[in-house]
């Protein structure tokens, strides 16, 4: 038995997912990568001398994908807490969803 098999012979329940400020998380690493982008661009020619202008474009690339990353896990929380909404109007709201009487539009109820 290799410890690979000991981790993913499915008899371990998986954890469950963390959730934390997605969005502060991915702001934080896209202004590192941009820093060190701006931090390496006066030294642009040094870098490209010694074969290192990669160093450069790997931080810019870094700092454009943190700008798609925080697109993404920006729309991600909003359908989340629609989501949430929905789940919360139809659990609790007396409606017809739990059994409830939903009332008419006056407020008085005409059963």
């Amino acid at each position: 038995m290799g410890l690979m098999t000991r981790w993913t012979d499915g008899e371990r329940e998986a954890p469950e997912p963390l959730e934390g400020n997605v969005v502060a998380t991915v702001v934080t690493g896209t202004l590192v990568w941009l820093v060190l982008f701006l931090a390496q661009l006066p030294f642009y020619g040094w870098y490209d001398d010694h074969g290192h202008a990669w160093w450069i474009w790997t931080c810019a690339a870094g700092a454009g994908l943190g700008l798609v990353g925080l697109w993404y896990v920006r729309r991600r929380e909003a359908s989340l807490r629609r989501g949430a909404g929905v789940r919360t109007r139809d659990e609790g709201d007396g409606g017809p969803a739990d059994g409830g009487s939903a009332g008419s539009a006056d407020g008085a109820d005409r059963g």
